[in-house]
């Protein structure tokens, strides 16, 4: 291959580098959103259904409910952080994390109704709700963070 043809591919390369870099802030957190997602879902659903393999070992079927609604609940907790992510995109910083703040209210409320709500249901195992829960949360966040750290996007826009 000559040097022409070295340099024409390098720059081409390079390009196209340049192609995928978000232009603006909102871009940059829809595609950390769209990443932290594809890198968080099977892990997490992994980790549910080990958890509800391990309750339903230990304690019977009311240990799969738990687990699985443990499961549930953080997930869907977790959903809701991207979601929220992708629809503040666009805002000011201050009002992002308003935003942030709110949805993280949100959850705890919404997590003590739950609590209250399940207290003392004999179908379910309320330790294997909480493991499951706190294991798919803590899974979740570490592949957000993998995620974040694999995924080429500037930290700054300026």
């Amino acid at each position: 291959m000559s040097e022409d043809g070295a340099t024409d591919k390098a720059t081409d390369e390079i390009t196209e580098a340049a192609a995928q870099v978000p232009k603006t802030h909102a871009d940059s957190v829809r595609k950390l959103a769209d990443a932290m997602l594809r890198t968080a879902v099977w892990p997490s659903v992994g980790v549910v259904a080990a958890g509800a393999l391990v309750a339903w070992l230990a304690v019977g079927l009311p240990g799969v409910w738990g687990a699985l609604l443990g499961g549930a609940i953080a997930v869907a907790s977790s959903l809701l952080t991207l979601v929220l992510m992708k629809q503040s995109a666009e805002l000011p910083p201050q009002v992002v994390m308003a935003v942030a703040l709110g949805g993280y209210v949100v959850k705890l409320v919404a997590l003590l109704i739950v609590a209250i709500t399940l207290k003392g249901v004999a179908w379910l195992h309320p330790t294997s709700l909480a493991l499951t829960l706190i294991a798919a949360v803590v899974v979740w966040t570490g592949a957000e963070v993998v995620a974040f750290r694999r995924t080429k996007i500037p930290t700054l826009i300026v």
